[in-house]
């Protein structure tokens, strides 16, 4: 059979021409077989090779629209593709392309521009409507459509109805507070189930500052409306999830101070996905800084104190993940975390995820001197007896192994526990490697301090 064009090969036209081909085979048989068949079969098989016809001529016409396509001018087409753009798009270099083909290339973690080969400052993909405009007028010169299935491309699941729903969706934020309401429980459950739709948000630069304006732009009577605040922070918590979102989410200039009011202020659901929100754009180095310098630390500390067992992962987690930097260790001794978490340590709360921040924080001075004043000697050697989980008996022996080595008021406390219950001493013997280090170290230093005494 000769080949028509490329849309001999669209599988949806193959499987149409296919299914249309067996039925009027059947039908012709059933003519030919059968001696008083019914003028019915007569004219379905009609209107079967009718339809066929119609889709022989619909392809020839694509074809001979794909001769137009192919000799189309240089400057429509795509760098990447070679081929006729239909959604042209400006990267933060200039250059313009396809939006399907260089939205690849950036999913692909390829952040170099093909045509400069400058790195690209961002990925926020600018429609470029000149462009755009000539492409559809030469076009409808020719009788081309740019929803012709010879120009459809695949986008990952992202399509222009998609995009006109999320704009639409958007526009309804700066409406009445019940369109409010409808748009923006409708973009927490798109964020949450379809992860293209999260991609969304990142070809637009004012798309997250439109989600956030009933926050931001004016209080409803009676202050934040909390349904309403639940949903938009939940939905900023889902774009954040998204790797290419998190730089433009934590740089929005308005997202830090409504998370940090959302912290305070909100549903408890509101604060725990705050306080999740922060832990993972705290995923970028250059995000944990800037959270840092916004004075999140202080109502995350808040949240931990308050101790709701909804938030108290969530907020564990984010804690954890900023201080990992020495400045955000250090705002967070300030705003009273060695305080909180000892007293939840204490009181068996999370132990395990607490004393994890715990053995962090202890590499900054003044969160060691505040452990011994805090009474964290003996709390973490009643722990290290009772518990099971390897990890924890590994974090308290490493900030024990600490507070030895910086404050010698602590041995007294440490050799009564080695001579009652031997605690340290059994952690030297069947501990984790690093473990046995520490507790050999602490043993080692209470030994010498013990001769020191007896020469002298």
């Amino acid at each position: 059979m000769a080949k028509t064009g490329v849309s001999d090969s669209d599988p949806a036209v193959v499987a149409k021409a296919t299914e249309l081909k067996k039925e009027l085979q059947r039908l012709v048989r059933s003519i030919v077989d059968d001696e008083d068949c019914s003028t019915q079969t007569v004219d379905q098989a009609k209107e079967t090779l009718g339809a066929l016809k119609e889709l022989k001529l619909r392809k020839r016409s694509l074809s001979l629209k794909l001769k137009d396509i192919l000799a189309c001018p240089e400057e429509f087409r795509c760098p990447i593709s070679k081929e006729l753009m239909r959604d042209p798009v400006i990267v933060s270099t200039g250059q313009t392309y396809d939006r399907p083909f260089i939205q690849k290339q950036l999913k692909s973690g390829n952040r170099i521009c093909p045509q400069t080969q400058q790195v690209l400052s961002h990925t926020i993909l600018t429609p470029n409507n000149l462009v755009r405009g000539m492409i559809s007028q030469w076009c409808k010169d020719r009788g081309i459509q740019l929803s012709d299935p010879a120009l459809l491309v695949n986008e990952d699941g992202i399509t222009a109805s998609d995009r006109d729903h999320l704009l639409s969706l958007l526009q309804k934020m700066s409406s009445a507070l019940p369109e409010q309401k409808e748009a923006a429980k409708e973009l927490r459950l798109l964020t949450k189930r379809i992860p293209s739709f999260r991609a969304l948000f990142g070809e637009s630069l004012d798309a997250i500052p439109r989600l956030l304006s009933p926050l931001s732009e004016g209080k409803f009577e009676g202050g934040v409306h909390l349904e309403l605040q639940e949903d938009v922070i939940t939905t900023l918590l889902n774009l954040s999830i998204h790797d290419n979102n998190k730089k433009l989410v934590a740089e929005t200039p308005m997202v830090m101070p409504l998370l940090i009011e959302a912290l305070q202020s909100g549903t408890i659901q509101t604060r725990s996905n705050a306080a999740a929100a922060l832990f993972t754009l705290s995923a970028l180095d250059s995000n944990k800084a800037l959270i840092g310098e916004s004075g999140a630390l202080k109502p995350l500390i808040d949240l931990l104190d308050e101790g709701h067992p909804l938030a108290m992962k969530d907020v564990a987690s984010a804690i954890f993940n900023l201080c990992v930097t020495h400045e955000n260790k250090a705002r967070a001794v300030r705003a009273g975390a060695v305080k909180t978490i000892l007293r939840k340590i204490k009181n068996r709360m999370h132990v395990d995820e607490l004393l994890t921040i715990l053995a962090l924080l202890s590499s900054h001075p003044k969160a060691v001197e505040e452990m011994g004043d805090l009474g964290a000697v003996p709390c973490l050697l009643s722990i290290m007896r009772d518990t099971i989980c390897d990890r924890s008996k590994e974090n308290c022996i490493a900030v024990l192994h600490i507070i030895c080595f910086n404050d010698p008021t602590k041995w007294k406390e440490m050799r009564e526990e080695e001579k009652n219950y031997r605690t340290i001493s059994e952690l030297a013997k069947n501990g984790t490697s690093r473990a046995k280090r520490k507790a050999s170290g602490i043993l080692d230093r209470l030994n010498r301090a013990v001769n020191l005494t007896h020469t002298a």
